[in-house]
Protein backbone atom coordinates (compact mmCIF):
# COMPACT_ATOMS: atom_id res chain seq x y z
CA UNK A 1 0.00 0.00 0.00
CA UNK A 2 1.33 3.28 -1.10
CA UNK A 3 1.11 6.56 1.39
CA UNK A 4 -0.33 8.26 -1.66
CA UNK A 5 -3.45 6.10 -0.25
CA UNK A 6 -3.00 5.94 3.45
CA UNK A 7 -2.86 9.80 3.65
CA UNK A 8 -5.80 10.51 1.24
CA UNK A 9 -9.06 11.41 2.34
CA UNK A 10 -11.97 9.08 1.72
CA UNK A 11 -13.44 10.16 -1.07
CA UNK A 12 -16.78 10.63 0.95
CA UNK A 13 -15.54 13.26 3.03
CA UNK A 14 -15.48 15.42 0.57
CA UNK A 15 -18.52 17.09 0.20
CA UNK A 16 -18.09 17.95 4.11
CA UNK A 17 -14.63 19.43 3.13
CA UNK A 18 -15.89 21.81 0.58
CA UNK A 19 -19.16 23.15 2.84
CA UNK A 20 -16.42 24.04 6.00
CA UNK A 21 -15.85 27.79 4.68
CA UNK A 22 -19.87 27.94 4.27
CA UNK A 23 -20.43 27.00 7.56
CA UNK A 24 -17.61 29.03 9.30
CA UNK A 25 -18.78 32.17 7.70
CA UNK A 26 -22.73 30.91 9.15
CA UNK A 27 -21.03 30.46 12.83
CA UNK A 28 -18.97 33.60 12.47
CA UNK A 29 -22.21 35.56 11.64
CA UNK A 30 -24.15 34.11 14.72
CA UNK A 31 -21.92 34.05 17.04
CA UNK A 32 -21.05 38.26 18.05
CA UNK A 33 -17.83 37.52 20.34
CA UNK A 34 -17.09 41.67 19.38
CA UNK A 35 -14.84 42.18 22.92
CA UNK A 36 -16.57 45.40 23.82
CA UNK A 37 -20.25 44.01 23.57
CA UNK A 38 -19.54 41.04 25.64
CA UNK A 39 -17.92 42.78 28.29
CA UNK A 40 -20.91 45.32 28.57
CA UNK A 41 -23.52 42.25 28.48
CA UNK A 42 -21.63 40.95 31.29
CA UNK A 43 -21.44 44.43 32.93
CA UNK A 44 -25.02 44.83 32.56
CA UNK A 45 -25.88 41.12 34.01
CA UNK A 46 -24.04 41.64 37.30
CA UNK A 47 -25.16 45.36 37.89
CA UNK A 48 -29.18 43.92 37.44
CA UNK A 49 -28.02 41.23 40.10
CA UNK A 50 -26.46 43.62 41.94
CA UNK A 51 -29.29 46.25 41.78
CA UNK A 52 -31.84 43.35 42.56
CA UNK A 53 -30.21 42.10 45.87
CA UNK A 54 -29.74 45.68 46.69
CA UNK A 55 -33.07 46.63 46.54
CA UNK A 56 -34.22 42.85 48.42
CA UNK A 57 -31.62 44.67 51.17
CA UNK A 58 -33.37 48.21 51.46
CA UNK A 59 -36.98 46.79 51.81
CA UNK A 60 -35.68 44.61 54.27
CA UNK A 61 -33.92 47.33 56.17
CA UNK A 62 -37.05 49.48 55.88
CA UNK A 63 -39.06 46.57 57.33
CA UNK A 64 -36.59 46.49 59.90
CA UNK A 65 -36.49 49.84 60.72
CA UNK A 66 -40.87 50.08 61.09
CA UNK A 67 -40.58 47.19 63.26
CA UNK A 68 -38.35 49.07 65.47
CA UNK A 69 -35.51 46.55 65.64
CA UNK A 70 -32.58 48.90 64.95
CA UNK A 71 -31.19 51.15 67.07
CA UNK A 72 -30.89 55.24 65.85
CA UNK A 73 -26.76 54.21 64.84
CA UNK A 74 -27.92 51.05 63.32
CA UNK A 75 -30.27 53.08 60.64
CA UNK A 76 -27.51 55.49 60.08
CA UNK A 77 -25.18 52.97 59.04
CA UNK A 78 -28.09 51.30 56.97
CA UNK A 79 -28.84 54.86 55.29
CA UNK A 80 -24.54 55.58 54.24
CA UNK A 81 -24.48 52.10 53.16
CA UNK A 82 -27.44 52.21 51.05
CA UNK A 83 -26.21 56.12 49.59
CA UNK A 84 -23.11 54.43 49.15
CA UNK A 85 -23.88 51.79 47.00
CA UNK A 86 -26.11 53.96 45.09
CA UNK A 87 -23.43 55.85 43.70
CA UNK A 88 -21.08 53.38 43.51
CA UNK A 89 -23.66 51.76 41.06
CA UNK A 90 -23.96 55.07 39.09
CA UNK A 91 -20.26 54.93 38.75
CA UNK A 92 -20.37 51.85 37.19
CA UNK A 93 -23.37 52.23 35.12
CA UNK A 94 -21.56 55.38 33.62
CA UNK A 95 -18.39 53.81 32.78
CA UNK A 96 -20.08 50.77 31.02
CA UNK A 97 -22.27 52.96 28.95
CA UNK A 98 -25.63 51.74 31.09
CA UNK A 99 -28.77 53.38 31.88
CA UNK A 100 -31.12 52.31 34.99
CA UNK A 101 -33.80 50.57 32.56
CA UNK A 102 -30.54 48.78 30.84
CA UNK A 103 -30.89 46.99 34.11
CA UNK A 104 -34.76 46.45 34.45
CA UNK A 105 -34.86 42.99 32.45
CA UNK A 106 -37.95 42.14 31.13
CA UNK A 107 -39.19 38.80 31.84
CA UNK A 108 -41.86 38.67 28.96
CA UNK A 109 -45.55 37.59 30.30
CA UNK A 110 -44.39 37.92 34.02
CA UNK A 111 -43.39 41.76 33.48
CA UNK A 112 -40.16 43.55 34.57
CA UNK A 113 -37.63 42.41 37.01
CA UNK A 114 -37.37 45.49 38.75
Amino acid sequence: MSADKILHAPPDLDPFARELPRLDHALSRRIDADPERVQRGLAQLVLTIVELLRQLMERQALRRIDGGTLSDEQVERLGQTFMELDRRMEELREHFGLTEEDLNLALGPLGNLL
